[in-house]
């Protein structure tokens, strides 16, 4: 089948290079035209385990290509993606601006019948805008528009697109549907399900699942808060729910709250829905909130401990990617740390396997930047993990005790037991775990 993908960044590169794998033309469109000349040289611009390998399979065997022309993108496409940013509006609605403007274009470009899917997160309602500026152009007959939202988790993006749990596609049309199900039967031979509905139930399920997960989350670090208080232990309490089979076990590990391109967007986009529609969603709110304050907990910990300001303190920070396996830092928990810790004029010395050069953008020479994990806690005050990268898990203590000044850890991840820190020698500090 011949794709075209209009945008490619994470979801439509990732989505793009995954549907040449299986066998079909893609073409990617991108307006960005250093990007699609970076791309065509065969240069990835976003770190996600496995995608290098498959891109540039598909490119060399042609079945992968890039332009900046939408018109010559979409020529002989039979489908096309539309996988464009949905950025936060500034009272939190998702902003349609890209995706409205390319289906303007669009309208005037399409001579036959193409299936155009909404692969971006988008608010309930945005596939019949989409259709209502097409059918200012075009008949009817020429296109279908469908939902189909993406679950990809940043980190393993790649086997979730190649073995997903499931595919949920909105249409009511039974030509595009068959389209859809042609398409996307090879990912899902082993049984999983596709399940079709109408396109605002399709664009509902995308905000809730994310809303959800998001839930569980703050649902977590306020039991790991209130286990600080009373002196349970939060590892105890999590085996303890998730060995129930109507909680399960993911998604309950307590940490410094979530970031990443979807959760805080979607979460703050379901919640503003809510209130356009005179809804008080207040459990979204609660999320929120919660998340807000959990993103400071690393700071409010070194400002508790130290009593005076941290000024002349200097702070190893490992982690700045808002998850492992990935080099994304939007809304990233240690984001908030830095611009913290950097506003009481603390000296900070920073690792990430993957996530350094984002944050350099960010903060140029502001911070140290350490060439290894080891280096971001010579000659520090304390050490804060703020990312479970695997290379954290079993770090050189001995090493970490002679370099470590206060001998202080404040781990927002709960990577080690508190019992053989201590009996190491640390002054170590968890989430809802007793020191």
């Amino acid at each position: 089948m011949k794709i075209a993908v209009i945008g490619s960044g994470y979801v439509g590169l990732v989505s793009g290079t995954c549907f040449s794998e299986s066998g079909n033309k893609v073409t990617c469109v991108d307006i960005d035209e250093e990007k699609v000349a970076s791309l065509k040289s065969g240069k990835v611009p976003i770190y996600e385990p496995g995608l290098s390998t498959i891109f540039r399979r598909n490119q060399s065997a042609g079945r992968l290509k890039f332009t900046s022309d939408l018109a010559e993108a979409i020529e002989n496409a039979q489908v096309i993606f539309l996988a464009l940013p949905t950025p936060p509006d500034e009272d939190g609605s998702a902003d349609l601006k890209f995706i409205l403007d390319v289906s303007e274009n669009l309208s005037r470009l399409i001579k036959e019948y193409k299936v155009i899917v909404s692969k971006s997160t988008v608010p309930v309602g945005t596939a019949e805008k989409i259709e209502e500026i097409l059918g200012r152009k075009l008949n009817k007959d020429l296109f279908d528009v469908v939902s189909n939202p993406e679950f990809l988790r940043e980190g393993v993006a790649v086997a979730d697109f190649l073995r997903p749990d499931r595919i949920v596609v909105g249409t009511e049309s039974e030509k595009a549907r068959k389209i859809m199900d042609d398409l996307y039967k090879p990912f899902v031979r082993q049984g999983n399900p596709i399940y079709f509905m109408d396109q605002r139930s399709a664009e509902m399920t995308k905000y809730a699942a994310n809303s959800y997960l998001a839930t569980r989350i703050s649902f977590m670090n306020e039991v790991a808060n209130l286990c600080d208080l009373v002196g349970a232990n939060v590892d105890s309490v999590r085996l303890g729910m998730g060995s129930d089979t109507r909680i399960g076990k993911r998604f309950l590990f307590p940490g410094v709250g979530y970031g990443g391109s979807c959760f805080p967007k979607d979460v703050q986009a379901l919640a503003k829905t809510a209130q356009n529609n005179n809804y008080d969603f207040k459990i979204l709110n609660s999320v929120m909130k919660v998340n807000d304050l959990q993103k400071r907990k690393a700071f409010k910990k070194l400002k508790d401990v130290y009593k005076t300001d941290l000024k002349n303190k200097t702070i190893g920070i490992w982690g700045l990617s808002f998850k492992p396996n990935t080099d994304d830092i939007r809304e990233a928990p240690s984001l908030y740390l830095l611009e913290d810790l950097l506003s009481e004029g603390t000296s900070i010395k920073v690792f990430d396997p993957e996530a350094m050069n984002n944050v350099k953008e960010l903060f140029g020479d502001q911070l140290e930047y350490s060439t290894s994990y080891l280096n971001a806690c010579t000659r520090v005050d304390a050490l804060v993990i703020m990312t479970e990268w695997s290379v954290f898990r079993n770090p050189d203590f001995s090493f970490l005790l002679e370099n470590i000044e206060d001998k202080i850890i404040f781990d927002g991840r709960n990577l080690y037991d508190p019992v053989e820190m201590k009996q190491m020698g640390f002054t170590y500090y968890s989430i809802g775990r007793p020191v």
